[in-house]
């Protein structure tokens, strides 16, 4: 049984992201994303101006008169929204929770995607694949993906992107438009010093259309001067006491804080990933707009 706080948040989500659809989003969600390509629709008469590489020799053959085959653009896609359910994401210094914002971009990916009578399914996970909801349409449907994004309790604490990238590879057999909302931390690197995940994200990449949606706070980039600071890595449990009244550990603390979201920027833009940042004391409409713009002027 969900309980009623649970219904109540996602009918509050619900009215404030179709709003967003409504007003902002919905025509430039449609602009910036291409269907599948062409399909056929019919074969007509030839007619003065039409291009001779579409006439259909066969049925010209049979009729006597010249026909040509007229296609449109196949417009359905596949949208996946990927959800990272980590311990390292049931966090926040400043207004909501990273769980929170991640479920409210959900519901405004979700809903535009229905309103352009597209497929949508959800993959949450952590070092495990949690849920897979597979895409559909409909607005019962993306309800009930923002219900689990809010109300679902994962097993998992940790993160592990490659799992949930090759598990997508397996499940969606034809291109999806792929939203990876996390922040994107991880524990493990491989021997180069780069993150586990690139090579996943590379082939992931190729075979999808990926967007990796950012969560980040700025308690993660600075340390507020506080004297004595116990921290606690969320996904492994490590804790350590820092001295937050030093100037040399805030510096250096932010400094490797400056360099790890340097790092990762670099390696979306070497892999042709787009990428949405994402913070939790700065409404998420600026970015998503900005977002749309970037992708629209591509597309000219």
């Amino acid at each position: 049984m969900i309980p009623k706080e649970i219904l109540e948040k996602v009918h509050r989500i619900e009215i404030t992201t179709n709003r967003l659809v409504t007003d902002i989003f919905a025509g430039q969600y449609h602009s910036v994303f291409k269907g599948r390509g062409m399909e056929f629709d019919e074969v007509r008469e030839y007619q003065m101006g039409d291009d001779i590489r579409t006439i259909d020799w066969n049925v010209s053959a049979r009729t006597g008169r010249l026909h040509i085959k007229k296609f449109v653009e196949e417009r359905e896609l596949t949208v996946m929204v990927m959800v990272d359910a980590s311990r390292s994401c049931r966090f926040a210094s400043v207004h909501e929770l990273k769980s929170k914002l991640a479920a409210e971009l959900a519901a405004v990916l979700a809903f535009a995607a229905i309103r352009n009578n597209d497929k949508v399914g959800l993959i949450i996970f952590t070092d495990q694949i949690e849920l897979f909801i597979p895409p559909r349409k409909g607005t019962r449907h993306v309800l009930r993906v923002i219900r689990e994004v809010l109300y679902f309790k994962p097993k998992g604490r940790s993160t592990d992107l490659v799992q949930a990238l090759e598990y997508l590879s397996r499940i969606a057999t034809r291109k999806a438009v792929t939203f990876v909302i996390s922040d994107f931390f991880e524990t493990l690197n491989s021997p180069s010093g780069e993150p586990s995940f690139k090579k996943a994200l590379r082939i992931t990449n190729k075979r999808h259309d990926v967007i990796a949606v950012t969560l980040n706070d700025p308690r993660e980039k600075s340390l507020p001067d506080c004297g004595l600071l116990e921290l606690e890595d969320l996904e492994t449990g490590k804790k350590i006491v820092v001295d937050t009244g030093s100037a040399r550990v805030r510096e250096r603390y932010q400094k490797d804080a400056l360099k790890r979201l340097e790092e990762r920027d670099r390696l979306f833009r070497s892999l042709n990933v787009d990428h949405i940042d994402i913070s939790t004391h700065i409404p998420y409409t600026k970015a998503l707009i900005e977002f749309f713009a970037r992708r629209r002027k591509r597309r000219i």
